[in-house]
């Protein structure tokens, strides 16, 4: 006896991002978790503290100098902070070498808009179980941990760029 054959609708294409979308969509927590609150040392001089930006969409990057992911992923993140800042959204980008002086190198040759600040003791990074460079997280207007990546690979950033709407508009 034969099994039946599906048809499938082969007119509608999936595409890899689609389906990536929509798989991170449905990770996300039906009741998310507050982002560990920190202080850190920004490149400028300043102390930031995330509950500081509170009311906005938080795009936090941890990355660091010798991670190729990372130094690929810096200007997409530059331009999106630069497309949405207007709208309530930020970038933060969260340096996790114990010396700061390679990523202030690097910075030099790719200079970004956002605030880089420096975990220099692996603090907040460990608070947020960084495992994996570069590690992105979306926290939420109401500071809710709501999307988290491991690693980056090209294309990314449009998933990046839907949740970062999908955030807005709440």
């Amino acid at each position: 006896m034969q099994s039946p054959r599906r048809k499938f609708n082969t007119s509608v294409p999936v595409t890899l991002a689609a389906v990536v979308l929509l798989a991170l969509s449905m990770a996300t927590a039906a009741s998310p978790e507050a982002a560990p609150d920190f202080t850190l040392k920004s490149a400028s001089g300043s102390n930031l503290k995330l509950s500081e930006f509170r009311g906005e969409v938080v795009l936090v990057n941890f990355w660091a100098s010798w991670c190729g992911p990372c130094r690929q992923e810096m200007p997409l993140l530059n331009e999106l902070h630069e497309q949405y800042r207007d709208l309530g959204f930020t970038v933060l980008g969260v340096n996790v070498e114990e010396d700061a002086r390679k990523a202030r190198e690097l910075l030099e040759e790719a200079p970004v808009s956002f605030p880089v600040l420096f975990d220099s003791d692996s603090v907040v990074s460990r608070e947020y179980d960084v495992v994996a460079m570069p590690s992105t997280v979306l926290v939420d207007r109401n500071g809710k941990l709501r999307y988290l990546h491991k690693g980056y690979k090209p294309g990314l950033e449009a998933v990046y760029q839907q949740q970062i709407r999908d955030l807005l508009r709440e």
